[in-house]
């Protein structure tokens, strides 16, 4: 069974990569991840998003850091 992991050790443990979260529980009601279980890791994101398309409950979140990836998803996708 994943184990349930804080924002902080996601991020260290999955540096500068899209992570897939299940079973998420959020930080009051700011829109932050507390804590979640990681179900996929993915270098571009593409993968997970394709798996929400699919209709799989999973949240995408990034733990890039701005200075990688400063334009998020339009400069992912090149739109």
């Amino acid at each position: 069974m994943e184990s349930r992991l804080t924002w902080d050790e996601i991020k260290s443990k999955y540096p500068d990569q899209w992570v897939g979260l299940t079973d998420v529980e959020w930080d009051g009601e700011a829109p932050n991840v507390q804590s979640a279980i990681v179900k996929y890791t993915d270098k571009s994101g593409y993968e997970i998003w394709k798996k929400q398309l699919a209709g799989e409950k999973i949240f995408l979140s990034s733990t890039i850091s701005d200075d990688i990836c400063p334009l998020g998803a339009i400069g992912m996708f090149g739109l």
